[in-house]
């Protein structure tokens, strides 16, 4: 019954809901109603614990992997006598990387408790025939409401009265301009949201007039209430990163799992005994497996937020960091995010020709003039208007042209009014003028306007009005509403006395007709730009928007979102096609207009049902559960409902949808950096594991024990790859196609890559091993540890870029020269330091020696320069 009560009379709705338009319901049958239906409240969720969040953070396989890892380490070092050191950095490790996790979940636990701040707290209802306040969650169907200027709506009414009654729906529709309601409308089945004129709905406001209603539905069976269950409904959307990391840790798995049974196998038939044989596999384990992977990729994101809060973009959500990188179509809202939210004059028409508002000639001013003084809004002393977002637009544009309302208020004091309401649709107040003794200011629709006009200001004289001018008038008007513009008529009289009653009849008529204010929302100065980059960048801007197909289009096409061969498509059109219709269309499409919340969770489903990453940025409620359901949602911080920003995963602090635009290139820069860190850590990795397998081929003592191995993969390469994370951007990332979400880590490119670098250190720091044996087994190792070490410096600068690493800004990065400093420190202090060369197992070398590892370790970074030159040129 609530989805058709737009579609049914008073009369009807009455009955449907037994009640009374006059008495309202009896005390005892609201309670029946409510003991039968419950409370106008919103449906919870239970939330999780803190230890939930925690356990939660375990279920990525790499982390499964690593705890596997360092409990067989625990366990053979233990039976080893080797102590369980390695198992405790690993584990300690994880713990950390949880606890970071832990604090960055938020959603939709919030996103409910933001919608239950929305409701009215308490309202007016008539029961047992007197108006009663009560709280708002004692709201039953049924319910008589009274509703004034002022007021939250506190559940979705079917109207039955309304005097000049205006409700802000922007929240809800995305339609920046009240709505001006209508009780005794009786609209067809499928109007949309924004189009039920005899509709109030719960968490709207109003911004005008008063009126009742019958209460339709609660909870969450309101428009509203559909909407926190649409949230809980849409399940988590993870990261391209993290599907990523998933499949990286999977393949290590195979691969370690697969080399470490083919080294026992070997062993063994070489005669080595089981569990030799096994502490060997463990070790490859400890080598083939990257320990601080999942900290520096939380780190290089938890870096990645910081810097992009300093750029007005605050990050929810950790891994959503890096989807900023991904995105592949941006499904924007128009109302106060590609548009300022506030209603603005940028056209007049006055004398017979149609300005802008860099012109001015004496029409105008008066044009302006006479819709400030017919205007309720209020000029406050800080220069702030306050009322109907229309009549503040012309306050505005009257201080501009010297019309301020407080002056002409001392100057020209209002005597009486007319109010607007929807049937005249004219505004008219009447002025004591010393002049004139009595001055009518009139403002309204075009039509009504000239139907009570007799004469016309040409701008140069004032004479009777002719069909010549009518038809004039008509054409500029009908231009600017091709411009989608919001337009009202102005015109006024002088009146030697007044009236003794003071009512249309005895005032609007013989006016003089002055011209037409035309306004709009305009779109915001820096949205155009940032819809190019986003294009240069090959992102699909989309505008998705509760407003009127045609204001959307002329926004669109302002800001460069409509191209060739784009269509628009309305609320109507998506809910007519099947879900394979819109994702058939949706290529096609840069804007949808006229929608409802449950259409944008259909069109972000499409696109991405196209495989692709969609952001989805928003202020209203309405776009609450499309914000939860992108790959990234994004919420404007200052005009933006609490309930959006809760349900999204970046909140833009300025309401700037160019920051989102920087958002995207910093979102790219820490995908860059992070595969950079990826291809160093497993390049070093795996060099580790080439010299250990052929050692184990040809039957030679271990190159390096389990907790070098740790030292290497955890000093070595965790902390080198922490200040990858802060590389400068490439200069052409913005000019680069989105990276694929399907592409895995390991393509042909990246694979080739890591391959020669882990053969390149592989082999070097076996030929230190045979180099070092020639002392001892001591020396050997001790020279394999530090070429394996410092040769890591050394290939980092190669991996930082595509180029020649000489050329590419080698000093801009300084906290990788300061890591490297600090690292090779500490590799000292365990090189030299007679206790610590003890803990590890090392030897002292000589001079020779030292020099010999400098040369294996510089060599290695010019071997790779030297493959990077050949790969370049050939392709």
């Amino acid at each position: 019954m609530e989805k058709k009560s737009h579609h049914l009379n008073i009369a009807d709705i009455l009955r449907s809901f037994q009640t009374d338009p006059v008495k309202g319901l009896s005390s005892g049958e609201a309670g029946a109603r409510q003991a039968r239906d419950g409370f106008n409240e919103f449906e919870k969720t239970k939330h999780t614990t803190l230890w939930q969040k925690f356990l939660s953070q375990f279920k990525s396989f790499m982390i499964i992997v690593l705890i596997f890892a360092a409990i067989i380490s625990g366990v053979t070092g233990y039976m080893n006598g080797e102590g369980i050191t390695d198992a405790i950095i690993i584990l300690s490790i994880l713990i950390v990387n949880a606890i970071i996790g832990v604090f960055q979940e938020a959603k939709a636990e919030k996103s409910l408790d933001a919608l239950e701040k929305l409701s009215a707290p308490h309202c007016k209802v008539i029961r047992d025939g007197e108006t009663k306040i009560i709280e708002s969650r004692n709201l039953v169907k049924g319910d008589v409401v009274v509703i004034e200027t002022g007021d939250n709506v506190p559940a979705d009414l079917r109207l039955i009265e309304s005097i000049n009654l205006k409700i802000q729906e922007a929240a809800l529709t995305g339609e920046s301009v009240p709505v001006e309601k209508d009780a005794d409308a009786v609209l067809p089945e499928d109007a949309q949201i924004g189009d039920r004129i005899n509709m109030a709905y719960s968490s709207c406001s109003v911004t005008y007039g008063h009126g009742k209603g019958v209460v339709t539905a609660i909870g969450n069976q309101t428009e509203v209430g559909k909407i926190a269950s649409m949230i809980q409904s849409v399940p988590d959307i993870r990261t391209p990163m993290q599907i990523r990391l998933d499949k990286l840790g999977k393949t290590l798995a195979v691969i370690c799992l697969i080399v470490c049974i083919a080294i026992m196998v070997i062993g063994l038939c070489y005669g080595r005994n089981l569990l030799e044989m096994f502490m060997t596999a463990v070790s490859l384990a400890v080598a083939a497996i990257p320990e601080g992977l999942p900290a520096v990729s939380t780190v290089v994101l938890a870096l990645g937020v910081q810097r992009l809060a300093k750029k007005n973009a605050i990050v929810r959500n950790l891994p959503s960091v890096e989807t900023l990188g991904s995105t592949t179509v941006i499904c924007s809202d128009k109302t106060g995010t590609l548009t300022q939210n506030k209603m603005t004059v940028t056209h007049i028409y006055a004398a017979g020709k149609l300005y802008d508002t860099s012109e001015s000639n004496p029409v105008i001013n008066e044009i302006l003039k006479m819709s400030v003084l017919a205007n309720d809004a209020v000029l406050g002393s800080d220069g702030t208007a306050l009322g109907d977002p229309t009549e503040t637009a012309l306050i505005y544009a009257g201080v501009k042209y010297s019309a301020d309302k407080n002056v002409l208020a001392d100057v020209l004091p209002r005597v009486a009014e007319i109010p607007f309401d929807s049937e005249r649709k004219l505004m008219t107040t009447v002025h004591n003028n010393a002049d004139e003794d009595y001055l009518a200011a009139v403002k309204g629709g075009l039509d009504e306007l000239l139907a009570n006009c007799t004469g016309i200001n040409d701008g140069t004289t004032i004479r009777p009005i002719t069909e010549k001018d009518i038809e004039n008038i008509h054409k500029a008007n009908m231009e600017m509403a091709s411009q989608a513009l919001r337009v009202l008529a102005v015109g006024y009289k002088s009146l030697s006395e007044l009236p003794l009653t003071i009512t249309p009849e005895t005032v609007e008529k013989d006016f003089i007709f002055l011209g037409m204010v035309g306004m709009i929302d305009p779109p915001r100065e820096e949205a155009k730009e940032a819809v190019r980059r986003c294009k240069e960048a090959g992102i699909r801007p989309v505008m998705i928007t509760g407003d009127h197909k045609i204001t959307a289009t002329a926004i669109a096409k302002s800001l460069g979102i409509i191209s060739n061969g784009d269509c628009v498509l309305t609320g109507t059109d998506v809910e007519m096609m099947s879900d394979e219709e819109l994702k058939e269309m949706a290529g096609n499409v840069a804007v949808f207009a006229r929608v409802a919340p449950e259409h944008k969770v259909r069109i972000v489903n499409a696109f991405q049902s196209r495989g692709n990453v969609v952001a989805m940025t928003g202020d209203g409620v309405n776009d609450a559960p499309a914000l939860k359901l992108a790959d990234i949602g994004v919420a404007m911080g200052i005009t933006g409902t609490d309930v959006a920003k809760e349900a999204a995963d970046v909140v833009l602090t300025d309401d700037n949808f160019a920051t989102i635009v920087s958002s995207v290139r910093e979102g790219r820069r820490i995908y860059d950096n992070l595969m950079k860190s990826i291809q160093f850590m497993i390049s070093t990795n795996l060099g580790e594991i080439t010299i250990l397998l052929i050692a184990v081929l040809a039957n030679l003592d271990m190159p390096l024990l389990p907790i070098q191995l740790l030292f290497i993969n955890l000093v070595g390469d965790s902390l080198p790859s922490l200040a990858l994370s802060v590389d400068h951007a490439d200069n052409d990332i913005m000019r680069r196609k989105p990276i694929d979400p399907n592409q895995g880590i390991f393509t042909k490119h990246f694979t080739t890559r890591v391959v020669i670098h882990a053969l390149i250190i592989g082999l070097t720091t076996l030929a230190a091993f045979m180099i070092g044996s020639r002392s001892s087994l001591d020396v050997a190792r001790t020279m394999t540890f530090a070429t394996m070490v410092f040769s890591q410096f050394t290939i980092i600068f190669s991996i930082r870029s595509g180029h020649n690493w000489f050329t590419h800004k080698i000093f801009t990065n300084r906290w990788l020269w300061l890591t490297i400093v600090f690292v090779t420190a500490l590799t000292l202090l365990v090189l030299l330091v007679p206790g610590m060369q003890s803990l590890f197992k090392l030897a002292p070398m000589t001079s020779g020696q030292w020099w010999t590892v400098i040369g294996l370790s510089f060599g290695v970074l010019a071997m790779s320069e030297l493959f990077k030159l050949f790969t370049n040129k050939a392709s």
